[in-house]
């Protein structure tokens, strides 16, 4: 692991243990979960094949146990102003004060919503309780957007907006090298960067390539000692990009919040190596 200073150390353990745990809902994510401290947090998903009144179920029931819950209101499952409205009446009945919207991954919307920004234009003009609206954001591009497009797609949306998330990514120094481009550019939302939590191969490979990720596969390749570790071991444990952005963190001009884990449900495995790595930073 890199050596690291004490400021980094300290700056690197607070956004660790502040991390979300990303999860989708399914049968028995809620039971796993119980691995995490009751205020942990945790965002939830919304896909096309469940839609987003799962989300918001089990966004319900883990608010209801304490967590820190960030629901997913993906645009293209929203149908029009009025779903819109119910969704958020019932939102505002819970303790939840962060949502994140992004696009959405379906091929087509449902209803009125194409984009997240057309969502975030009418979720302002609601009478919503939330104090942070999340959007993502693309370190590495996007498969059917230009760069350009993306990065004047996340002016416009911090008109609304109070934070970004990052697609999941495995090199640091393209991270940081986005950041500091879209600083330049005018893009002002803090940052929290989306990292791969303990996964095993075939998951990550599986959601890599169904986000665009290309760039990261191509980074393995570039690496034969992470792409060989990953190969022996059948999994992969972020501490050598979390050392490698550490020195960042605390730097004003990239404004990084956080840590946004991509866990592919596997609580457990995730939560356990983050105790680990923190003892070892102890």
């Amino acid at each position: 692991m890199t050596a690291l200073s004490a400021e980094e150390t300290r700056v690197l353990k607070h956004t660790l243990r502040e991390a979300y745990m990303e999860v989708f809902p399914t049968a028995t994510i809620e039971t796993r979960l119980d691995v995490l401290e009751p205020n942990s947090y945790v965002a939830v998903t919304c896909s096309p094949s469940k839609g987003v009144d799962v989300t918001l179920d089990l966004s319900e029931r883990l608010a209801n146990k304490g967590f820190k819950v960030v629901p997913h209101l993906a645009a293209k499952m929203v149908r029009n102003k009025s779903h819109l409205h119910e969704i958020i009446a019932r939102l505002n009945d819970l303790p939840i004060i962060s949502i994140f919207v992004p696009g959405g991954d379906a091929e087509a919307p449902l209803g009125d919503y194409s984009t997240a920004l057309d969502l975030l234009r009418d979720i302002a003009e609601t009478d919503h309780k939330f104090t942070e609206i999340g959007v993502a954001a693309h370190p590495e591009g996007h498969p059917a957007v230009a760069t350009d497009v993306l990065t004047g797609e996340l002016r416009r949306k911090q008109e609304i907006a109070n934070y970004l998330v990052t697609q999941m990514c495995f090199d640091a120094d393209a991270v940081v090298s986005w950041l500091r481009s879209i600083r330049e550019q005018g893009v002002s939302l803090p940052a929290w960067l989306g990292i791969p939590g303990v996964a095993d191969r075939a998951s990550l490979l599986q959601t890599s390539m169904r986000i665009g990720v290309g760039d990261s596969l191509r980074y393995l390749k570039r690496n034969p000692r992470l792409a060989a570790r990953l190969m022996w071991s059948n999994e992969y444990r972020p501490d050598g990009l979390l050392s490698e952005l550490a020195p960042y963190l605390a730097d004003p001009a990239y404004d990084i919040r956080g840590h946004h884990v991509y866990c592919f449900n596997q609580v457990e495995k995730t939560e356990q190596w983050r105790h680990k790595f923190l003892e070892e930073l102890s």
